[in-house]
């Protein structure tokens, strides 16, 4: 009982949860056996694998026998990962693809040449968090069109390749970030107000979750399964350089990247018994553990937000809206 309530406490403080004693404490808990699972003829995407959590999701897969493809936007960078990989677990199927995902036309590009019948598990890692307004060719804020927009209509691209699998997942890294921010659409690309990009991050972060919720809905009875997981915080190259503050003051505290990406790879290469069969595809996850979407009341979106979120993906990713769309959305 004392154990439960000072978990209870700890798992409030957020600090003592998010970091790296939360992992080794929730760890605890972890059941054997659940990564021992043989992934030989699955194959794998992820992206933004070239460093820090993807990169370890990456190298999480291929040793378990999985052909893994690094979608990364720099070549050199992900030539490197995909050696070291392939070194480390002595698996050759780990290939490389360079797609930058915040460009809608690469996006389509890699869709479409991309030669594999099926896609077992798509892992969407990539993610930026600039100081600055940036925009990209297509005219779309950075932020959004890398953390949503780009993903949003990779997985659409996909969804034929998903379905061929049977029992695809499909996960997105989300942020503990997010619970400090509600769905907000207005103003969405930024032009009206002055840049923030740790806010830019966080709803770009909601808007995520809130998209695996919707994407679990409707493609359920394709048979693939979406998910959304957030790593706690990870010592890695993107937060030492997009958020050097926090890593100068928390350095000593930050779980390892390996501990950022257990759930990710859980998620991915768990067989389905070993999951909670009473959750539902669309879940979000934290240290192998479904968490709530909402802490705070002020952040809880209503119905009709949501489905503007769905229409505004759609438009901003050039993806048709169908009537059943509509319909779905609405619901």
């Amino acid at each position: 009982m004392i154990g439960a309530i000072l978990d209870w406490v700890l798992d409030r403080s957020v600090v003592f949860s998010f970091d790296r004693s939360g992992f080794l404490r929730h760890a605890r808990s972890f059941r054997a056996g659940d990564l021992d699972g043989d992934l030989t003829g699955r194959v794998c995407l992820v992206t933004g694998a070239n460093s820090g959590i993807g990169r370890e999701a990456a190298t999480g897969l291929a040793s378990r026998g999985a052909e893994v493809w690094l979608l990364c936007r720099d070549r050199r960078r992900g030539e490197e990962a995909v050696t070291s990989i392939r070194q480390a677990t002595g698996n050759r199927r780990v290939h490389l693809e360079v797609v930058d995902v915040s460009h809608l036309a690469a996006v389509r590009a890699f869709a479409a040449r991309f030669a594999p019948t099926r896609v077992d598990v798509l892992i969407h890692n990539a993610g930026v968090l600039p100081a600055t307004r940036l925009e990209t060719p297509d005219g779309l804020e950075l932020t959004l069109a890398t953390n949503v927009i780009g993903p949003f209509l990779l997985t659409h691209l996909l969804r034929g390749k998903l379905a061929a699998a049977g029992g695809a997942r499909v996960i997105f890294v989300s942020s503990g970030g997010m619970y400090a921010q509600r769905l907000s659409l207005d103003d969405l690309q930024w032009t009206q107000r002055p840049f923030d990009g740790v806010t830019a991050y966080a709803q770009t972060k909601r808007m995520q979750v809130i998209l695996t919720e919707l994407l679990a809905r409707r493609w359920a009875r394709a048979g693939i399964v979406v998910h959304a997981m957030h790593p706690g915080w990870a010592d890695t190259p993107s937060v030492r350089s997009s958020i050097p503050r926090f890593w100068r003051l928390m350095r000593k505290r930050l779980r390892t990247p390996e501990q950022g990406a257990d759930t990710l790879v859980w998620l991915a290469a768990a067989p389905p018994a070993a999951l909670p069969v009473a959750l539902p595809s669309g879940q979000f996850w934290f240290d192998r553990a479904p968490q709530p979407t909402h802490l705070l009341p002020f952040t809880t979106e209503r119905p009709r937000d949501r489905a503007r979120l769905w229409r505004t993906c759609q438009r901003l990713a050039g993806l048709a809206q169908s009537a059943h769309d509509l319909r779905r959305a609405q619901a």
